[in-house]
């Protein structure tokens, strides 16, 4: 018995906080719910960019001709094709003419990706089909026996200045289960090769096609799509807007821009940083995921919007748990379990820990995806068969530190990468950038080990008083957690996927200690 070293009380306090919510899913193909908005409002308007839009009718019947090219090539249930694209219309349409067609959709943004990336992402997914626009078509690497296909040339796949007559007719399609894949996405690969991670239908319509992942997204809402299509976060932002009949509005270049007439955001709080909330009066949601939020952000957001602070790698399809914040919270937690989902604090044993004590978080439920591409030794060592559910379920290592607080919402304390080692003490960074949060006018902090003595601790904006946020840190957490230097930045450098660059703060910590010893 898994739990039998647990007090009859934390045995209960396992299963009820533990579980989300068991409930019905009304479809395991989020696809499905887009056609039947289709079929209902075809009139109402799906997405918009830079004064082009696209109804839901006019998607529908682009995308079903889309598909049935993609049959035509071959493709089949169980294939990836390629989605390797920009913000755009197009890249709506190709996303769900793959989905239409029974594939797997495989987004890269193509501007941004390297040439090397582009081909790393074909050669593992088996990518035989590439859909991209035709501006970008040269760079997509083309293997013996591999198609691009331009979605912006010729109609009838995208709305333009002539129209489509009309869909070809649907040709008859191989079933599709909801354990096939969805779509599959490559990590960030900051420990290595990008690795890509295939989720299914049923995990995506788990969490997109219930609440509170839904985000009470309904028509008339106006959902930003802010980040890069490469980012599991960006399907939440397509899929759960056009999955509930709203209106998907595509950035260009300036995001705030975007989010001043949404009504609706989803983003990592390094890009919700950047957005004034005073300027987006429409906004009454807000999620953030992908890294740790900031308590200031959180409060400043939820003053004004049902603020929603979220965690989940890839791996869990999107986030598995959500908490709704409220300003006057003494803790700014993760939430609880998604529907049909499970959450396990456990020990380095995998055995599940007190209410209260710090353990590594398991992922559990339908969230748990089907694992990576053609990498058997880090699935072994990422999924393990799930003692608690039993039968085939499998749990996921999150590898982010939490503990269950006494009301049942997990708090989360960083990652084990995170936990570093300075003059033989461990520390636990995000600790660190939380007390550099609370100094007044310090809207946002990162603090990264420099070597095995010291930490450097980076704040923004720029009029942070370096001196004053060490002193806060020496007042609050032992001398090993003091950084050695504070440096304030008048902003902080962001991937390509909306999160803090660590590298690139390394590289410019280096570079000022550089000119400092140069100078003496």
């Amino acid at each position: 018995m898994p739990l039998r070293h647990l007090t009859p009380r934390d045995r209960h306090l396992f299963q009820r906080y533990g579980h989300g919510p068991t409930v019905a899913v009304p479809d395991p193909f989020v696809h499905h719910a887009v056609a039947r908005w289709a079929a209902s409002a075809p009139h109402s308007v799906a997405a918009e960019h830079l004064g082009a839009t696209i109804t839901y009718g006019e998607l529908d019947r682009y995308a079903e001709a889309l598909a049935a090219r993609l049959v035509r090539e071959g493709v089949r249930p169980g294939d990836h094709v390629g989605l390797f694209v920009r913000r755009s219309i197009p890249m709506v349409v190709g996303l769900l003419g793959i989905l239409k067609a029974g594939a797997a959709y495989v987004p890269q943004d193509v501007a941004l990706a390297p040439e090397s990336q582009l081909a790393h992402v074909v050669r593992t997914a088996g990518t035989r089909v590439v859909l991209t626009l035709a501006e970008h078509a040269h760079r997509v690497p083309l293997p013996d026996g591999h198609r691009v296909i331009a979605l912006d040339e010729p109609l009838p796949y995208v709305p333009g200045p002539r129209r489509a007559t009309g869909g070809e007719p649907r040709a008859p399609r191989p079933r599709v289960r909801p354990d096939d894949g969805c779509y599959v996405l490559f990590t960030s690969g900051t420990t290595g090769r990008p690795n890509g991670v295939k989720v299914t239908h049923r995990n995506v319509a788990n969490i997109l096609l219930t609440q509170p992942g839904g985000l009470g997204i309904r028509p008339g809402d106006r959902v930003a799509q802010l980040l890069n299509v490469a980012f599991d976060m960006a399907a939440w932002e397509i899929l759960g807007c056009l999955a509930h009949g709203a209106t998907l509005v595509i950035r260009g270049r300036d995001i705030a821009a975007a989010a001043r007439t949404a009504t609706v955001l989803i983003a990592t709080p390094t890009v919700l940083s950047g957005v004034d909330p005073a300027a987006c009066p429409r906004v009454h949601t807000v999620a953030v995921a992908g890294e740790p939020c900031p308590r200031p952000l959180a409060d400043r957001w939820a003053r004004r919007a049902a603020f929603f602070n979220c965690c989940g790698p890839t791996e869990t399809t999107i986030v598995n748990t959500m908490g709704r914040h409220d300003p006057a919270d003494p803790l700014l937690t993760i939430g609880r379990p998604t529907p049909n989902n499970t959450v396990y604090v456990l020990d380095a044993d995998r055995r599940p820990l007190p209410v209260g004590e710090v353990g590594e978080m398991w992922a559990g439920g339908d969230c748990v995806s089907a694992g990576y591409l053609g990498d058997d030794r880090l699935n072994a060592e990422r999924y393990a068969p799930d003692p608690f559910l039993g039968g085939d379920r499998r749990m996921f290592r999150t590898r982010d530190l939490g503990r269950w607080t006494a009301d049942g919402t997990l708090e989360h304390l960083g990652r084990t990468d995170d936990q570093v080692k300075v003059r033989g003490f461990r520390v636990e960074l995000d600790s660190v950038s939380s007390v550099l949060e609370s100094v007044e006018g310090c809207g946002r902090a990162v603090t990264l080990r420099r070597d095995a003595r010291n930490l450097v601790s980076f704040v923004c904006p720029a009029d942070v008083d370096p001196d004053v946020a060490r002193r806060a840190v020496a007042d609050a957490l032992p001398y090993y957690c003091v950084p050695s230097d504070v440096l304030p930045l008048a902003f902080l450098p962001v991937t390509d996927r909306g999160k803090i660059d660590k590298q690139a703060l390394l590289r410019l910590a280096e570079e000022r200690t550089a000119l400092q010893e140069a100078a003496r």
